[in-house]
């Protein structure tokens, strides 16, 4: 497996400076923002030279963009939102593969017109799953066209809310485009040990064929998030549920400062070692 994080972890806005902080950090991969190039997030262009840009600074410092970030709100209450968000998105995924990767995460939403991670009522009703499934059959159309996978995640506030949901997702669309980023610690808030691991397992069983990449971040007792390695999930408990399901992937480290970002790679390779697994170095 390989170790990686996320780019805009650190400082900066050109990527020369954001993944040569990267790598001296103790990481071999990123999942790339392009806030990290001075953009916004989701740009409204992306010229082919700024895409190249991220993919030499990437070989520069040895490093693998596994991802780039193409999160909207999918399911946003506004239309016109929604349809902005799809017109970025294709902007991004035109460009995925010349910045050196071919996976494009996203946010399959909330009801929640302000914050795109906030849970809603709404995200349970049949309307909110309809507008999903408009929503990823023309991301979808994207993909296809700029052959780039996406990466959606199971996510308590979002309408994909956990595995079975992802589960759903995937065998209505029926597309092979339709990949999975699992973060263990956005399938509780609390829960104790045994509910932690049979939620873990349940989501790498369900979506072993469909697992592009893990997340690594953790929960802290009162629900909260904090880095990894400093709170309640069992690091061992989750990469032995990788390992079963075959998964040779990238995990991501993320919700943590620069400044924790050499003790979360020293985490998360002794994590590594004690599974068993084998990291790059």
């Amino acid at each position: 497996m390989k170790l990686g994080i996320f780019a805009k972890t650190f400082p900066g806005s050109t990527p020369e400076t954001v993944l040569a902080a990267t790598r001296s950090a103790g990481f071999r991969a990123v999942q790339y923002n392009m806030a990290c190039s001075g953009f916004a997030a989701m740009p409204d262009a992306i010229e082919r030279d700024t895409a190249l840009r991220v993919a030499r600074a990437a070989r520069e410092a040895g490093l693998e963009i596994v991802a780039v970030s193409g999160t909207y709100n999918m399911i946003h209450p506004d239309r016109s939102v929604r349809e902005a968000g799809l017109r970025r998105l294709e902007v991004l995924a035109s460009r995925a593969s010349e910045m050196g990767t071919r996976l494009v995460t996203l946010c399959t939403g909330t009801r929640d017109p302000e914050d795109q991670w906030r849970e809603h009522p709404g995200n349970h009703r049949p309307d909110a799953w309809r507008d999903l499934l408009e929503a990823m059959e023309a991301a979808i159309a994207i993909a296809e066209r700029h052959d780039v996978d996406l990466g959606i995640e199971p996510e308590l506030a979002n309408v994909v809310d956990g595995a079975a949901t992802a589960r759903r997702l995937i065998d209505e669309l029926g597309s092979a485009r339709l990949r999975i980023v699992l973060d263990p610690a956005n399938l509780f808030e609390r829960a104790d040990l045994a509910e932690q691991h049979r939620l873990v397992s349940e989501a790498t069983d369900l979506l072993a064929d469909r697992l592009a990449m893990g997340h690594a971040k953790d929960r802290i007792p009162d629900g909260g998030f904090t880095r990894a390695g400093r709170g309640v999930l069992d690091y061992p408990h989750y990469l032995a549920c990788l390992k079963a399901a075959g998964f040779h992937g990238p995990i991501v480290a993320h919700g943590l400062g620069a400044e924790d970002a050499g003790e979360v790679a020293a985490f998360l390779r002794a994590a590594f070692d004690r599974a068993g697994i084998p990291v790059e170095p």
